[in-house]
């Protein structure tokens, strides 16, 4: 060969070494289309947020958020066959209930709550309602208090846990009764977040809802004895002596719910019809570093790493958050 298309061919190759050091090949294309997650409307706010981070790392992905009370999401796949790629409940076992084996294979525990009484400065008696005061205003004619429906919503019968659990905390009988007798039924709304307007308009004394969602929507709140609150396991087993009775997944049948604390689950669905994104989300969401660094700073304290109830379930993980999940009751 001659010298110079050695020559040639040598400088063609210098040439293309510069290109593809100056202009390196994309990585392999990440995940695109639309992601549909149903989720806990208390989870709407740090949500919101993680969404924002995760579009602007993967921003061939559209998330489309749909919220409400964790059964009724669960209920909306499992029953009206609703698509979705992600679900995402404030109490784990609508997940284990309403889902599994069915429409899911796993579920991950990735963050705790807890229960708080919230108010506003307009409220009556705000100026004095305290821990130790809290039911004796409830029980004031002229207080308009509620929660969350209990057939839809976690937080719905939490709070008549609450309720429950105080009467026993307190040695008070027929307290929880007392309690309810106060308030009428017009004040139990589907979703817990609905009642966040209600106090900010008024319309509403006090409302029972999760200490995140009071924090970031700057509401005073009570915050309550750690054996009435649902906010620490190591009181399950006082916990467990509330019950409420809630519809089942059939017309006319009924379950009924024991005391726990609050913990979230997440998992994805079967079918999901964006696998690849929902695995992105999923990854980027349990990440100490991303989506539980943003529930920590919301006022939600997140379980890190997050977890898993048995080895056989953690086999069925996707392999992307695995080193995400501890196997742990």
């Amino acid at each position: 060969m001659k010298k110079q298309s050695i020559k040639r061919i040598s400088h063609f190759i210098g040439s293309l070494l510069c290109v593809l050091i100056l202009f390196p090949f994309p990585a392999q294309a990440g995940p695109k289309g639309k992601l549909s997650i149903f989720h806990a409307g208390s989870l709407t706010v740090p949500f919101a947020k993680i969404e924002k981070a995760f579009e602007a790392k993967y921003p061939g992905v559209d998330v489309q958020r749909e919220a409400g009370g964790s059964t009724k999401m669960a209920r909306l796949i499992s029953e009206v066959g609703k698509p979705a790629d992600i679900m995402a409940s404030a109490d784990y076992k609508v997940i284990d209930n309403n889902l599994i084996p069915d429409f899911a294979t796993w579920n991950v525990r990735f963050a705790t709550n807890q229960l708080v009484l919230c108010y506003t400065t307009q409220s009556k008696y705000a100026d004095q309602v305290n821990d130790k005061n809290w039911y004796d205003i409830l029980q004031k004619k002229e207080v308009v208090w509620g929660h969350s429906d209990p057939n839809l919503d976690p937080c719905g019968y939490r709070s008549l846990m609450v309720l429950q659990l105080a009467e026993k905390f307190y040695n008070i009988d027929g307290l929880y009764q007392k309690l309810i007798d106060n308030r009428p039924q017009k004040n139990v709304r589907p979703k817990s977040v609905q009642l966040v307007n209600l106090l900010k308009t008024g319309h509403m004394d006090y409302a029972w809802e999760y200490m995140s969602v009071a924090i970031q929507h700057d509401l005073k709140f009570v915050t309550l004895n750690d054996h009435i609150n649902l906010g620490n396991y190591k009181y399950d087993d006082f916990y467990k002596q509330a019950q409420v009775k809630v519809t089942g997944k059939k017309p006319n049948t009924w379950i009924t719910k024991k005391g726990q604390s609050c913990t979230y689950g997440i998992t994805m669905i079967k079918d999901a019809p964006n696998p690849e994104a929902a695995k992105a989300f999923l990854s980027f969401l349990l990440s100490p570093d991303h989506g539980l660094k943003t529930l920590r700073e919301m006022g939600q304290p997140p379980f890190i790493p997050c977890r898993l109830p048995s080895q056989e379930m953690a086999a069925t993980l996707p392999s992307e958050i695995r080193s995400l999940v501890e196997v742990k009751n």
